[in-house]
């Protein structure tokens, strides 16, 4: 992925270090495994993962001081890059549009921090919150992404951005509140059917970034799209539910299978139009 050329962004928030946020308590490597295939995959809200949120206000912790990547820090600053393509693109179709595009933050932690969403927490993967607009990782996960999942490459790793920033559209567009909304009135099946076309619709909208950012600065090398389609294929419900626990519960899929996820990766992708990822009004996901 040719994307050294790329502006730094402006919009990321490094709380590694200096005191490493909420003292909680390490995290065994097993338990990170066992966490992001259980929450961040196959959908117990990763916010309420093993009781890590906090029993006491928010208010009451503060998180360490945020400060730039360091200009060394190689991966800190590929998802600075890939987060300012984001932006850029974003930006540009909302304009389009008729409408502005209100950048998040992107916040680089370990171990544990602070959210309006409540305590992130490494096991939790990558993660949207929408309480503060903020898009959480800790760049651990990229190795989990290569030697637990088998999907290697560096625009792999920008898909994962790129799928949360969708949360991020979404909720700019009210997707995301509507969504929630409808799933307090509903059944546990239905709830999960509405999360996976809420998530196919972020695989789709990362497609649609993918298309839009190669189309603006030709970054896509010889591989890069086949590595995208790799690691949504590897995260997919059916794949991960097969190997946690030996057998597939379709009625509980949150994300979609991995067949859903590669689809409307593609499907975002060939048309760069997030008009093509409507997946609540699809009849066939």
């Amino acid at each position: 992925m040719r994307i050294d050329d790329y502006r730094d962004s402006d919009n990321v928030e490094d709380r590694r270090g200096g005191g490493g946020g909420i003292g909680r308590g390490g995290v065994g490597i097993g338990g990170i495994i066992l966490a992001l295939v259980v929450s961040y995959f196959t959908g117990i809200n990763p916010l309420t993962l093993l009781g890590f949120i906090e029993q006491t206000p928010l208010a009451q912790h503060s998180a360490p001081a945020a400060h730039k990547p360091p200009a060394n820090d190689e991966s800190a600053r590929f998802v600075s890059k890939v987060l300012a393509s984001t932006e850029d693109v974003w930006t540009d179709t909302f304009r389009q549009n008729g409408r502005q595009y209100e950048v998040p933050k992107l916040v680089l932690f370990t171990g544990a921090t602070p959210t309006a969403c409540g305590t992130g927490q490494t096991a939790m993967g990558p993660f949207y919150c929408p309480g503060d607009r903020k898009v959480y990782i800790d760049l651990a996960f990229y190795r989990e992404l290569k030697e637990r999942f088998h999907a290697p490459g560096e625009f792999a790793q920008a898909y994962v951005i790129a799928h949360e920033v969708g949360h991020h559209v979404q909720n700019l567009l009210g997707i995301a509140e509507k969504v929630h909304t409808t799933q307090q009135r509903v059944g546990k099946a239905e709830a999960n059917a509405l999360s996976v076309r809420m998530e196919l619709q972020a695989d789709c909208l990362a497609g649609v970034w993918g298309k839009r950012t190669d189309t603006m600065k030709q970054v896509l090398e010889p591989g890069d799209l086949e590595a995208a389609l790799n690691a949504a294929s590897a995260i997919g419900d059916d794949r991960l539910q097969q190997q946690a626990q030996g057998r597939i519960v379709p009625e509980s899929f949150t994300h979609g299978s991995s067949a859903q996820r590669v689809r409307w990766f593609k499907k975002g992708f060939e048309s760069g139009d997030m008009a093509q990822c409507n997946t609540f009004k699809a009849a066939q996901l």
